[in-house]
């Protein structure tokens, strides 16, 4: 009894849950209605509105661009332990102090300029003495009243042979640096960056006199300019993109029948989003923000979800009756499309919110994100204000019998009839295209007339499915086998112009330089009881498989050159100071050291000491590791020590590259189950829709590392729209299946292709052509948007019409109850026409 009971209130309150449901939708679907019933009765305002707003803010695109100047800020993570440990080595050996050293003890970057110059294929650049000189002189008689320091390496070396000691035979390329001083000053970084760009002319004007010598340039500004130098390259690359997504639109919006026929409302749809975006945009530089080349993917993403919102609408407006006022019409459009539309907007806003919020630790992915969300808000008021306007006008046109493009009255049928074939082709208002299986002239749209006689019923074929079952088996088992393979690196490099100064400097390095490490400072900055041989032996434990510069080395082989005997603090300290660091050979050693003498008492506080990996070809991914080894070694040594190179604080962000959008993913289908179920009759439509986003979601991740996507900011903003992306174009489709009313999957999937494939098909189309001219950009950035954003498009139109159709045939829900639903309503109205023969035996009527 007592399970009965039980079984008896799980029933109720499903049934109160259900109703519940049933009851925002319809309050949804009512507010909506009389919103679309608010706009068609007043169009000239919700026009008027969005195109003033869009003139004063376009105007501030013009009055308030500014560009960023500090690349650190956005793709360096905000808060990261490489910039604590950058404060205290600044706290400790400021930069100010080190007047004869090498770039090694720097601890920012800095201003600076660097050279390769590289030999002819079997030269030797050692043979060329004479030229490097000449080419050093000329940078040092640079005229700007400052000091250089220089350091230099050889690249491509070849030993001596079967020789005792290291000795070089021959060697490719030489690297020189020369590292400026700037010590803060305003005055003296733009001093600093005009030494850069004279270096950088220099170069280039000692490449044209030394042609057996190969010169490859790089500054502290080349990288940020490099970066910025996409913009430019990209401006009439996406022109072209517009166009031809506008083409794509008008051409999709198109029909035979020239009153039907709605090409103009698809230009206008994609010109409503472009004037949005142009809004968003000038809201930004209102705000004061700063413009880079990551933001160059917002009108991409925009487009992706503002024209399928577009799409929807107008198909909504295609599935209304015709015989209904305009006004009505707008009205049951919006009552039917807005709230799914909604819905996927508040996902896109909460989803980029999240990677706007201070969780986030990158300042490019922040300032994407809430560039986002701003674009997507005015994207959705946008399309209910002014695409709803002209979706008005439009349906006034209709209503009152004018051509779509022409705007003129059509004639009548009779008319029509006397006149060429080529005037009644373009006049003709699909009347005679109408037959007893095409009631709805809107069915003759050649998308949807392709898709109901051909493709529905060949997806669904049982002869079809097992080829699609094989598909997604070798799609899930690439998208697997990517996913295994992701690793946290990524270079700066893969967000430069691919032709720049900077790209091909790396390069050479890379291939010369890359036998050893950056160099790295070892801070020690507790005192120490140096002379006790404990302390020694854990230094040499912790830098063991380093190249060293330390002073403590030589510091100890100076007392055993010496025979002498330091085995105490005063001993120590005081051969140090009077002795070996007034030799010539050590004395740029003090540099290194902090002694401080309180009273009578004088003590090592602090020291340093340079260390320098032997690493392979992949530099950077074995310095993260290193530095993931070295740090917690600061925890469990005795020896209190922090390690950091300026490139540190661009290598702290790549472990969070790989584990930020899985979070953001996670946190975000765990809110739009949270928002859709009050707003979806069944939980089976979140169920499937989980599982369609989560399969696209990895097959992108794990494809486009395949394809040699690194993890980096630009992948990290495609992956969190992919998430949007799939939801956008998914969740229409799976909740008419759910709640559609045939009695079997086969015909409740093609209802549901029927109703949203064409709006799928049309948007994803115009999605990807989008995306081809950024192709032709020579930019490492656009390229990993482009591979992204193509994978991001190509995997959800793969599961929207390939996988779902077929899966969704074999799996819940069971449409058997909608089957026996019929047989009862059939029977019922057999006996109710039998009732009505028995009653009128004379009067026959056609069953």
């Amino acid at each position: 009894m007592c399970f009965l009971r039980g079984s008896g209130l799980g029933t109720a309150g499903w049934i109160w849950w259900r109703m519940l449901r049933q009851v925002i939708h319809g309050g949804l679907r009512s507010f909506f209605y009389k919103l679309g019933l608010f706009v068609s009765r007043h169009p000239v305002f919700f026009l008027t509105v969005p195109a003033i707003l869009t003139i004063v803010f376009g105007f501030s695109v013009l009055s308030h661009v500014k560009l960023e100047t500090d690349l650190e800020i956005l793709i360096a993570p905000s808060h990261s332990l490489a910039k604590i440990e950058r404060n205290l080595a600044n706290s400790l050996f400021s930069l100010d102090q080190s007047k004869a050293q090498l770039y090694s003890d720097l601890h920012t970057p800095g201003r600076y300029g660097r050279v390769i110059l590289l030999s002819k294929p079997g030269g030797n650049i050692l043979h060329q003495a004479d030229q490097i000189l000449q080419i050093h002189r000329a940078v040092l008689e640079m005229k700007d009243g400052r000091n250089s320091f220089i350091g230099h390496q050889l690249g491509g070396i070849l030993e001596v042979p079967n020789s005792k000691d290291p000795r070089v035979k021959s060697a490719r390329a030489i690297q020189m640096t020369y590292y400026l001083q700037t010590y803060g000053s305003a005055m003296q970084d733009l001093i600093s960056e005009k030494w850069e760009s004279e270096f950088c002319r220099l170069v280039y004007k000692i490449q044209k006199e030394h042609v057996n010598i190969h010169l490859y340039s790089l500054t502290s500004f080349s990288l940020l300019k490099d970066f910025q130098k996409t913009i430019s390259l990209s401006q009439s690359k996406m022109l072209v993109s517009l166009v031809l997504i506008l083409l794509t639109a008008t051409l999709s919006s198109s029909m035979k029948d020239c009153l039907r026929s709605k090409p103009f409302l698809g230009l206008l749809g994609v010109l409503t989003i472009c004037i949005s975006s142009v809004t968003a945009t000038g809201i930004f530089f209102v705000m004061d923000g700063k413009y880079n080349s990551t933001l160059l993917g917002i009108p991409f993403f925009a487009m992706g979800h503002g024209t399928k919102g577009v799409f929807e609408l107008l198909s909504g407006w295609r599935r209304t009756r015709e015989n209904l006022p305009f006004k009505d019409r707008v009205a049951d459009a919006y009552s039917d499309v807005m709230v799914a539309y909604t819905m996927t907007s508040s996902v896109y806003i909460i989803t980029f919110g999240m990677g706007a919020s201070p969780f986030t630790n990158l300042e490019a992915v922040k300032i994407f994100c809430q560039n986002m969300c701003v674009t997507i808000l005015l994207n959705y008021f946008y399309v209910f204000s002014f695409y709803g306007s002209c979706l008005v006008f439009a349906g006034q046109l209709e209503q009152n019998r004018y051509h779509s493009i022409f705007c003129c009255k059509i004639p009548s049928e009779e008319y029509l009839d006397r006149q060429p074939i080529w005037f009644q082709t373009m006049m003709n208002d699909g009347h005679h295209h109408s037959s007893h299986h095409e009631p709805d002239p809107y069915q003759n749209h050649f998308i949807q007339h392709f898709l109901r006689e051909h493709y529905n019923e060949w997806i669904t074929n049982t002869y079809v499915k097992p080829f699609v079952v094989i598909l997604y088996l070798i799609y899930a088992s690439f998208s697997f086998m990517g996913c295994l393979q992701i690793t946290g690196g990524s270079s700066i490099i893969n967000l430069l112009a691919t032709k720049s100064p900077s790209v091909s400097y790396a390069f050479i390095q890379q291939k010369y330089f890359s036998n050893y490490s950056p160099v790295i400072g070892f801070y020690i900055y507790e005192p120490l009881e140096y002379w006790n041989t404990t302390v020694h032996e854990d230094l040499k434990t912790i830098s063991h498989g380093f190249t060293t510069e330390s002073w403590i080395e030589q510091y100890y082989q100076y007392l055993k050159d010496g025979n002498v005997s330091a085995t105490n603090k005063t001993d120590f300290i005081n051969i140090l100071q009077n002795s070996f660091l007034t030799k010539p050979e050590f004395e740029h050693f003090k540099n290194d050291i902090i002694i401080s003498k309180s009273g009578d008492e004088i003590n090592v506080i602090a020291s340093r000491m340079f260390l320098v990996a032997r690493t392979s070809e992949n530099t950077q991914q074995e310095v993260v590791e290193l530095l993931e080894k070295l740090r917690p070694l600061s925890l469990i040594q005795s020896v209190k020590f922090i390690v950091f190179n300026p490139t540190f604080v661009f290598m702290d962000h790549y472990g969070l590259t790989v584990t930020m959008p899985v979070l953001i993913s996670g946190f975000s289908v765990l809110l739009m189950l949270i928002l859709t179920f009050f707003l979806v009759i069944h939980p089976l439509g979140n169920f499937w829709l989980i599982i369609t986003v989560t399969s696209i979601e990895l097959g992108v991740l794990g494809l486009m590392t395949l394809w040699k996507v690194d993890m980096d900011c630009v992948s990290i903003m495609c992956l969190i729209y992919t998430l949007n992306f799939a939801i956008d174009h998914c969740a229409p489709l799976l909740y008419t299946f759910v709640l559609a009313n045939e009695h079997t999957r086969t015909l409740c999937i093609q209802a549901s292709l029927k109703e949203h494939g064409a709006v799928i098909f049309q948007n994803v189309t115009c999605f990807l052509l989008g995306l081809v001219p950024l192709l032709f950009v020579p930019s490492n950035l656009t390229y990993t948007l482009f591979k992204c954003l193509l994978l991001t498009g190509s995997c959800t139109l793969l599961h929207c019409f390939v996988i779902l159709p077929v899966f969704l045939t074999f799996f819940p829900p069971s449409k058997k109850h909608q089957k026996k639903k019929k047989r009862a309503k059939r029977k019922e109205r057999e006996e109710i026409e039998c009732i009505e023969l028995q009653e009128n035996p004379d009067h026959v009527t056609a069953v």
